[in-house]
């Protein structure tokens, strides 16, 4: 029971990650019909935008732990958000009305650009961040083995439920989040009575960018080292995610980030780690088969 707890754990806090990432996924998806598979390069550009102002910070000697991690947080958000305008604004709105392929090509390439980008930028080498945040308690002892739960894992757990929070606040409650739902329903109408469809998108790209900065600070606070590769993994399995709770819905998101997240914990501790990805995507082969929509999706209604 105590190791099933620690997995239990550990699996939360890779899901909180893996739930960040693929909401920005189902947003876009959501209103545009499109997959951004350059997300999963915005996430790792956070983490980068996080390493350099982490450093930065130690170089003028700012050490106190909570105001670093609140300067940090709101310059990774506010300049990935701008990365994530920008990919809107010069990559996708102008392929608008083109057929989706080309939009999914562009993406395609644009997550190798990001890439490329930062390699050249930042090099291919591994870049070690120092612990942030150290200490945590245990309980369940049971002879040499007990579950820790690290003050960093709590940190994670309640940064993604005050996000969720706030973003569902957001879309249910603000101008901003009819607009989102107008223009989910249908673009044209939306415009019709007066959204501005193109300040909408952009402004869904940006959030989706702010979400997954956050998941990229983490990330780095979480293991510690990142290289410009992290965001390609992250970011097919954060699309698994999205795809396993039902595309289009952000609770949807949260709940397949989670599931994806125990899946590759448990299948880790309890079978062999080289095949925790094999089971990720199994388990999401079977839902499609048996509920295509996923978990929490809707089936689409063509109007006719």
């Amino acid at each position: 029971m105590e190791y099933f707890t620690q997995q239990l754990v550990n699996g939360l806090t890779l899901g909180s990650i893996y739930g960040l990432i693929a909401i920005g996924y189902t947003m876009v998806y959501g209103i545009i019909g499109m997959i951004n598979f350059a997300h999963g390069e915005i996430f790792m550009i956070g983490a980068f935008v996080a390493f350099i102002a982490f450093l930065f910070l130690g170089v003028l000697g700012i050490t106190w732990v909570p105001l670093a991690i609140v300067i940090v947080l709101i310059f990774t958000m506010v300049l990935t958000a701008i990365y994530g305008w920008a990919l809107e604004r010069v990559a996708y709105r102008p392929l608008r009305g083109s057929p989706r392929l080309a939009a999914l090509i562009t993406a395609i390439g644009m997550s190798i650009f990001l890439q490329n980008y930062v390699q050249l930028l930042q090099g291919a080498r591994i870049k070690p961040l120092q612990p942030v945040i150290s200490g945590g308690f245990q309980f369940m002892r049971r002879g040499d083995f007990s579950v820790s739960v690290s003050y960093l894992q709590i940190f994670i757990w309640i940064v993604t439920i005050v996000l969720m929070i706030i973003f569902t606040q957001v879309i249910g409650r603000t101008a901003l989040g009819r607009a989102q739902r107008a223009c989910e329903q249908d673009l044209g109408m939306a415009s019709l009575i007066g959204i501005d469809v193109d300040r909408t998108i952009s402004l869904t790209f940006v959030m989706g960018a702010t979400l997954a900065s956050v998941a990229g600070m983490i990330f780095l606070m979480n293991y510690g080292v990142i290289d410009f590769y992290i965001g390609f993994l992250a970011g097919i399995k954060a699309f698994t995610a999205a795809v396993l709770g039902g595309i289009g819905s952000m609770p949807g998101a949260m709940l397949g980030g989670l599931l994806i997240g125990l899946i590759e914990a448990f299948w880790s501790g309890y079978f062999t780690v080289e095949y925790k990805d094999v089971a990720a995507f199994s388990i999401l082969v079977l839902v499609l088969i048996f509920r295509p929509t996923g978990l929490l999706g809707k089936p689409d209604i063509e109007k006719v």
